[in-house]
């Protein structure tokens, strides 16, 4: 009888491992799980090596994210750990839902208890709100965002007397956001650090803002990790649990993990032994690191990377299974405490590590790839990885000059419409810029064209003004500790309680270290404010009263309407007489609509406090404007690049603050744009170019020169005036001119310009009727990119509303000056969207079109 042996126990047989892409290794594909088809042996390897260590250094565009949720579905599927014994850690939301979404497509079914699958701060606020009681919180607590963290600190500033316009709230609470981006508590702070801030007094702030967080029963974003470090650090027995729970880490894009994410991280990869970690209550108060110990004040001060934490003997075999995906290429968040030596250091504060390589990138041409790596290559403090591709050469990048900024726009807008007209998608094009001012110009363009576009990054629907009033009044009913939302919302609509009476409250709880909310209950006992302000604050008090009691018995969206309905606050927009209140009034719809999809107030509060990412809805096709650190993640099959100059890029405000550190990261940057685009990338740069209203000459950026030849081609501008023309300068910008404009909007100029559209006799002659015949020369004058164009709301073009309908109907056959002949597809008020003949879909303001 033949006995099976295994293969390791074999001898006088050499080791043996089948050829990648051999019939051995393509058989043995074919037998495993369907979700490893499909990936390449690096891929395959990231995703099988489960033990130990692991750093997948990913290149862009090589399926990173693909690897990162095959290695959860094959960790799942072998059975290796529970859905809950697995913490999954991604930087936003949106890269979380993914993930989710992926998992479920792989399985086979929807991926459900995976609670440890989220963002850093999500994650952290969730053990934070289990063990709150630990930081001296309520498992109820509020995140405060920046705009909550700078109110707060105003009023610490003036009990202080410190002057805050001297001394910015803002400017403080960077300072701190930055503190704890390191890990370091108000005891840690350097001293020379807390010198920087009104004359040595911010360590003491920031410890006056932490004992006010802890009264209001609030937290911000910092400590949702720092927190979370403090307890783990104090109370070994509950760190050794999260160990043991916690199988398999995963680390998404961890090149951009700061130091206060590092330290958790590292506590949490620690394996668990039968020896507990000696707590402490300051990590200022030793300096030694033992097991289970963080770094020390004195390390963290003087760089941010501990020393790798010893192993006892025979303890190797119990290094955690902790996979960190990354690119040091890509890291470009140094700006925001991002410490790129995190990805650098890893097999030093790992041994034993392995490091895998994605090189082979499915995204862009050969020619991008190529010129992307060359440039790359100059920065010295990196890994190493030269991306490679299977696809075809594809257009070479391009490299374009122009006489100034306005041209630089122009010229692009004529490359977007020659894109267009050559039946390519707009939502597939995007204009990366290095500094958010930039847009300006290219808004105006657009708006011009009539090209319609979003601002990715711009300003978010939670943002505005009545959406965060909305959301006070929600917050005080789930925590009537949070000062900052009752201080918002106090005399908003007007209830006759002016600063003076707000001012006494917060004397009154200072006093007595109660919340704002207790305080007003305790003064309208009393005779301290006047009878009228006294009852409308009694009023305001009875209300949040019978709403926390209505929260009960009814739904958090019917409580939203009450709310709203009930504190005046929706009449109040009701009575604006203002162009925008129609519009506030349906966002504050549109947020009791956004509730729905949340069980409880608590969550959707909370949802909306770590929201870290923009969620794009069904918009119609429009090209997409950002800066290039929105851009992280992102890919269109064209990319254009303005605006590579010295001193706008790379910026010279980074190369003064952080030398060469900050050069790397700019060309780190550029390597992220060009990496965006799958088969068109086109660079701009400018002669002149006006910086907060001042015209500048400037000089090519020297990324430029770091190109190479052989994959770069030299264009000329088709902005209106060929570089480097006659006289070695090109023709001036106003050689080329397009039409007047006015931003008038009133109904007696609409009609004055329907009239002459229409043939009428309109207007008194004058300056209108001249600016009708400049407007019959099709391309004349750039003025019109210095009138105030139609208003935009988050990028989107909304036509100024006359009160009047449209003369127009669906179907009509109409004629424009710059477009041609086209029929009528979307009317919306005054505002049409015309599918023009040659020219494709734009949309326009009616009195500029006329019936063909």
């Amino acid at each position: 009888m033949i006995r099976m042996t295994e293969p390791s126990k074999i001898t006088g047989v050499p080791d043996h491992q089948p050829a990648a892409g051999g019939i051995a290794a393509r058989a043995r594909a074919s037998v495993g799980p369907k979700y490893l088809s499909g990936l390449n042996p690096e891929q395959r390897e990231a995703v099988e090596t489960l033990d130990g260590p692991v750093l997948v250094l990913a290149g862009a565009g090589t399926g990173k994210t693909r690897v990162l949720t095959t290695r959860i579905a094959h960790i799942l599927s072998q059975g290796r750990a529970r859905p809950a014994e697995i913490l999954s850690v991604t930087f936003t939301n949106k890269a979380a839902r993914e993930m989710k979404h992926r998992l479920g497509q792989m399985l086979g079914h929807a991926v459900e208890g995976m609670p440890w699958l989220g963002t850093f701060h999500s994650i952290g606020g969730r053990i934070l709100r289990v063990h709150a009681e630990l930081a001296q919180l309520k498992s109820n607590f509020t995140v405060l965002d920046v705009d909550d963290q700078v109110r707060l600190l105003k009023q610490l500033l003036q009990a202080e007397n410190i002057d805050d316009k001297r001394w910015p709230a803002r400017m403080l609470a960077g300072l701190i956001d930055g503190w704890k981006n390191r890990g370091l508590m108000p005891s840690q702070v350097p001293s020379g650090e807390a010198a920087m801030f009104a004359n040595g007094k911010g360590g003491k702030l920031y410890a006056s803002y932490q004992e006010r967080l802890k009264i209001l029963n609030a937290a911000d974003f910092g400590d949702l990790l720092l927190e979370n470090i403090r307890i783990f650090r104090e109370h070994p027995d509950i760190l050794r649990q999260y160990q043991q729970r916690f199988k398999f880490i995963l680390v998404d894009e961890y090149q951009d993990t700061n130091v206060a994410q590092y330290l958790w991280l590292r506590l949490l990869s620690q394996a668990p032994s039968s020896t507990s970690p000696r707590g402490r209550g300051e990590v200022a108060s030793r300096s030694d690191a033992g097991e289970g110990d963080s770094p020390s004040t004195a390390l963290l001060e003087t760089a941010p990377h501990p020393s790798p934490l010893p192993v006892k003997d025979g303890e190797r075999e119990k290094t955690k299974n902790i996979c960190c995906v990354g690119d040091d290429d890509q890291s470009i968040y140094g700006w925001r405490g991002a410490e790129v030596d995190n990805i650098l250091r890893f097999e030093h504060d790992f041994p034993g590590a392995k490091v895998i390589r994605l090189e082979r990138n499915y995204r862009s041409t050969g020619h991008i790839l190529a010129a992307a790596s060359h440039l790359i290559a100059h920065n010295e403090g990196r890994l190493g990885k030269t991306l490679r591709t299977e696809d075809q050469d594809g257009e070479k990048v391009t490299v374009t000059g122009s006489w100034d900024s306005e041209e630089e726009a122009r010229g692009i807008g004529e490359e977007i419409e020659q894109l267009q007209r050559q039946g390519e998608k707009l939502d597939e094009i995007a204009i990366l810029v290095r500094a958010s001012y930039q847009m300006r110009e290219f808004e105006d363009r657009f708006v011009t064209l009539g090209l319609p576009y979003r601002v990715i990054g711009g300003p978010r629907f939670y943002e505005r003004a009545e959406i965060r009033d909305a959301l006070a009044y929600l917050r005080v009913i789930n925590s009537p500790a949070d000062d900052l939302a009752f201080e918002r919302i106090v005399n908003t609509p007007k209830r006759g309680l002016g600063d003076a009476t707000v001012q006494m409250l917060h004397d009154h709880a200072r006093k007595r270290r109660i919340p704002l909310f207790e305080a007003a209950r305790a003064v309208v006992e009393t005779d301290e404010l006047k009878p009228k302000a006294r009852g409308s604050l009694r009023d305001l008090i009875t209300q949040f009263d019978r709403w926390r009691a209505q929260r009960e018995v009814t739904t958090h969206t019917d409580l939203a309407q009450i709310v709203l309905d009930e504190s005046g606050y929706t009449e109040m927009w009701q009575k604006d007489r203002s162009a925008d209140a129609a519009g506030r009034l349906e966002n504050l719809k549109e947020l009791v609509r956004s509730m729905e999809e949340f069980e409880n107030l608590q969550g959707f509060l909370e949802h909306i406090s770590l929201v870290m990412d923009r969620d794009g809805g069904a918009e119609d096709d429009a090209v997409s404007l950002m800066t290039l650190h929105s851009a992280k993640g992102l890919e269109f099959d064209n990319v254009f690049l303005p605006g590579w100059e010295e001193g706008l890029f790379p910026s010279q405000r980074t190369l003064d603050e952080q030398g060469r550190a900050g050069l790397e990261e700019e060309r780190r940057l550029g390597h992220v744009g060009l990496t965006r685009a799958r088969r068109r990338a086109k660079i701009y740069f400018a002669t002149n170019r006006r910086i907060h209203g001042t015209w500048s000459t400037t000089i090519p950026s020297r990324f430029l020169d770091e190109l190479p030849a052989a994959n770069v081609e030299i264009t000329e501008s088709k902005g209106g005036s060929a570089w480097g023309g006659s006289g070695g300068y090109g023709a001036s910008r106003f050689d080329d001119m397009e039409a007047f404009g006015s931003s008038y909007s009133t109904p007696g100029w609409q009609r004055a310009q329907a009239n002459r559209n229409r043939g009428g006799q309109g207007g008194r002659g004058g300056f209108e009727e001249e600016a009708a015949s400049y407007s019959s020369s099709p391309d004349f004058g750039s003025f019109s990119s210095r009138r105030r164009g139609p208003l935009t709301i988050e990028g989107e073009l909304v036509a100024k509303s006359t009160g009047t309908t449209s003369e127009f109907s669906l179907e009509d056959r109409v004629f424009h000056q710059k477009f041609g002949y086209g029929r009528v597809t979307k009317i919306d008020g005054n505002k049409l969207t015309i599918a023009f003949d040659k020219a494709g879909e734009k949309k326009v303001v009616d009195s500029f079109v006329q019936r063909a």
